[in-house]
């Protein structure tokens, strides 16, 4: 099943999410496996909880399609549940960034490049592991999304006064994408 992107101005991606226990979500394998199409439907490299409309701490990444540019990418395929990033060292490095939540936008990002990741894997089983390059980016953009984080907060002030007229359009569903999505609330579908 193709569950539908959240989009930008929905509520549901300004809030924190909860941690996940088993009890949390009935059927979290199908859940995981729900998440994982909707994000190869989308051309997405990852996906959180609360792009699909559950305010819980859990993450899908398939970083392997980004391989041929960055190596590191290679076969990484993760399901994160109650992910913590700690910063490690190095400097922001900025590189480009998209988000399924906000189609059509795409901007220069600064982010550390070195991270510790811990998280739990779908079997709830206990993970950590020190991750670099473009995968740390990776995981960090979706992990923001956990804490109601969008990467346009990362921009400069003239940066989002720039890409305005695209936020304002895409919280008013004036936009249309090759993947189902959700717009907010008070959108009015042209």
């Amino acid at each position: 099943m193709k569950l539908p992107v959240y989009l930008y101005g929905h509520p549901v991606l300004r809030k924190i999410s909860e941690d996940l226990t088993p009890e949390t979500v009935e059927n979290l394998p199908t859940l995981v496996a729900e998440m994982f199409d909707s994000m190869y439907l989308s051309e997405g490299v990852g996906l959180a909880a609360p792009q699909i409309g559950k305010n819980i701490r859990l993450v899908v990444i398939d970083a392997d399609p980004a391989a041929e540019q960055f190596p590191e990418c290679k076969g990484r395929k993760l399901v994160l549940i109650n992910p913590k990033v700690e910063i490690l060292d190095g400097d922001n490095i900025s590189r480009s960034e998209g988000c399924l939540s906000l189609p059509g936008i795409s901007e220069s990002v600064p982010r550390v490049e070195h991270i510790r990741l811990s998280w739990l894997d779908e079997n709830f089983q206990p993970h950590t592991e020190e991750i670099s390059g473009y995968l740390a980016r990776i995981v960090q953009h979706e992990c923001d999304h956990l804490e109601g984080t969008l990467f346009i907060d990362h921009l400069s002030g003239i940066r989002k006064q720039l890409i305005k007229g695209k936020l304002t359009r895409i919280a008013t569903g004036k936009i249309s994408t090759d993947y189902p999505v959700r717009y907010a609330p008070s959108a009015h579908r042209r």
